[in-house]
């Protein structure tokens, strides 16, 4: 099984005719992934790849199933994309676009909420379940993506799109696959943290253990901790924590927008201890991931792939 998307998942880009998304249609549909139609006002009527555009999603879900919609559209236009998605009942939205305002962010994330919609990103690569479909550029070109991802029964997590790419490659080259794997966005405000997405792997039986990739700032560390210890979480964890170097600069960014350090709470070691404290493991390099990986499952009683 997997997370979020599937085989049978249907979806839409928004803002198709742009150079970066029409890159990305043809990535995924190379992939097998099911892109029923997209959407750039003014340029109804045209195709990219054999995918029709649109001018509005209501054009789309009134003659299609839409599952999702993947936004890149400039920053300026997102907030107005995704409320039109939203509002015309898609229910998982991947925002590829970054530099959003974040009064905007916070105003999608509410609206999804109210229509009980799933928002990944912003500033992310998107979702894929390997063998099955991806949502976003994760992987890159199919031919590459196919190199890197597996089906398995490891779900990745990452705030760096890239790393979630770099995670899977250790894991794969350690003869373990993915159920699905999610570049959740790496801006101070986004759709769905760490914690919120546990429920959905814990709810996949496919899925016997989980590694996050983690940054200083933000609170979604000490939010996964407590997840794990209040609800006796039944995966076995494997975190790398990037940027230690942090700890002795405060209020330097790292890489991301939300990787601000405001406090003692936000440092790569207060991190490392709250997961360490919540049992979940943490690698001091990646190539150390896979290992760990094998050691949580063995002495949980689960089989390695």
């Amino acid at each position: 099984m997997s997370i979020l998307i599937d085989e049978n998942t249907t979806f839409i880009i928004q803002g198709i005719t742009g150079r970066e998304a029409v890159n990305m249609t043809r990535e995924c549909l190379d992939y097998g992934s099911k892109i029923v139609g997209g959407v750039t006002p003014g340029r109804g009527g045209r195709d990219v790849y054999g995918v029709p555009v649109y001018d509005t999603v209501r054009e789309i879900t009134t003659r299609e199933r839409v599952d999702g919609s993947v936004l890149t559209v400039p920053p300026a236009f997102v907030r107005d994309a995704a409320f039109e998605a939203i509002e015309n009942g898609i229910k998982l939205l991947v925002i590829v676009t970054e530099r959003i305002p974040r009064a905007e962010v916070a105003q999608i994330i509410e609206l999804a909420r109210m229509h009980g919609a799933r928002l990944i990103g912003p500033n992310c690569l998107g979702i894929i379940s390997p063998g099955k479909s991806k949502m976003g550029g994760l992987g890159g070109p199919a031919e590459d993506t196919r190199k890197v991802y597996k089906a398995g029964s490891i779900g990745v997590m990452s705030r760096s799109g890239g790393m979630t790419t770099e995670i899977s490659n250790a894991l794969k080259a350690a003869g373990l696959g993915q159920s699905s794997a999610v570049s959740i966005g790496g801006d101070a405000i986004i759709g769905s943290s760490y914690a919120e997405l546990m429920p959905l792997f814990e709810a996949d039986p496919e899925t016997k253990a989980i590694v996050i990739y983690s940054e200083p700032g933000g609170p979604m560390e000490a939010q996964l901790a407590s997840y794990v210890s209040e609800n006796n979480s039944r995966l076995p964890i494997v975190a790398f924590m990037a940027g230690r170097f942090m700890d002795a600069m405060p209020g330097m960014r790292f890489g991301h927008a939300g990787t601000i350090v405001e406090g003692k709470q936000d440092t790569a070691a207060e991190k490392i201890g709250r997961l360490t404290e919540a049992g979940i493991s943490v690698a001091e390099e990646i190539s150390d991931i896979p290992k760990l990986v094998k050691q949580r499952l063995s002495a949980d009683g689960e089989a390695s792939e």
